[in-house]
């Protein structure tokens, strides 16, 4: 009996000791291209019907290709070229597509620190331009702004840091991003300075659910995901208060994969804050909305 008790704890101290060395092989794996496909969040398209204020739309969808520049797959420095482009189709007569949201972009990472760590640092810097494709006057004659063919255009950069952590007791991938977005005003068109925001600051949280029964030695996809987000404009705009809750833009998206579909699966999104499509930017939103979402990452 006592062979038995020797033999059966040794048995679960190995187990043990390799369930833990596999666990710390899976904090290693966030190397530098998962950081760049989670910083450069994922393509979607929404479901016709939402509630809040927005306009009624039969869908919204982001597509956003990636392209990565790299001398190897294990480089601290790595660029990605993204051709990002935002549509809405309106709910109206014909179901016109207006004023779509052009935002091309390079954005370069460097991944610091020892790249087998449990925790992650990575900086990023980015590039970008914001148009709509129109060359239309930028206001109506009535004093509007004009929103069916007015010239949206700026450009701007991005500066900031990402860090990455991995909690073994929930198998979730959790991620922290700070950055300062920087439009000068001599990169934006002359009617949109003081009445669009040039210097925002980001925060966005993220956390990646793995299946607890998941094998570690196979790339795998997150049962579900969370990810809250929010910016605050930090400059003089339409001359708000400094506290004024128009200053700040939030989200909270959730994400669900079911096990039978490959590469996309459900989300939720709360928004609240200023619109993000380009000319529309005045308008103030508030809504609940429900799409498809690429999930291309793999832990």
């Amino acid at each position: 009996m006592k062979l038995d008790s020797r033999l059966l704890f040794l048995i679960g101290f190995v187990a043990n000791l390799a369930l833990a060395q596999t666990n710390e092989e899976a904090t290693s794996i966030l190397d530098l291209d998962k950081m760049a496909q989670i910083n450069q969040g994922d393509s979607y398209v929404t479901f016709p019907f939402d509630f809040g204020n927005i306009e009624p739309l039969m869908f919204e969808a982001n597509v956003s290709p990636s392209f990565k520049i790299r001398e190897r797959k294990d480089s601290r420095l790595m660029g990605v070229l993204t051709g990002q482009i935002i549509i809405r189709m309106y709910d109206e007569p014909s179901n016109p597509i207006r004023t779509p949201s052009y935002i091309p972009q390079i954005t370069f990472y460097f991944l610091t620190g020892n790249k087998q760590a449990s925790k992650k640092l990575t900086l990023f810097g980015r590039f970008a331009h914001h148009s709509n494709g129109q060359d239309g006057n930028f206001y109506n004659e009535d004093g509007n702004i004009n929103l069916i063919s007015g010239n949206f255009a700026t450009n701007f950069f991005e500066l900031g840091l990402i860090k990455s952590s991995y909690s073994n007791q929930l198998n979730t991938f959790k991620f922290f991003k700070s950055s300062f977005e920087v439009h000068p005003k001599s990169w934006m068109l002359d009617e949109m300075r003081g009445k669009y925001s040039g210097l925002r600051w980001h925060n966005t949280f993220l956390a990646y659910k793995l299946p607890m029964d998941g094998d570690f030695n196979k790339s795998q996809k997150s049962n579900f995901s969370l990810k809250a987000e929010t910016t605050l404009m930090l400059d003089n705009v339409n001359n708000q208060e400094t506290f004024d809750l128009k200053r700040l833009n939030a989200s909270l998206t959730f994400y669900y994969h079911p096990k039978f579909l490959e590469d996309i699966g459900l989300f939720v999104q709360f928004y609240h804050g200023a619109d993000y499509y380009n000319i529309y930017f005045n308008h103030q939103i508030d809504t609940i909305r429900f799409g498809l979402m690429t999930e291309v990452l793999r832990f």
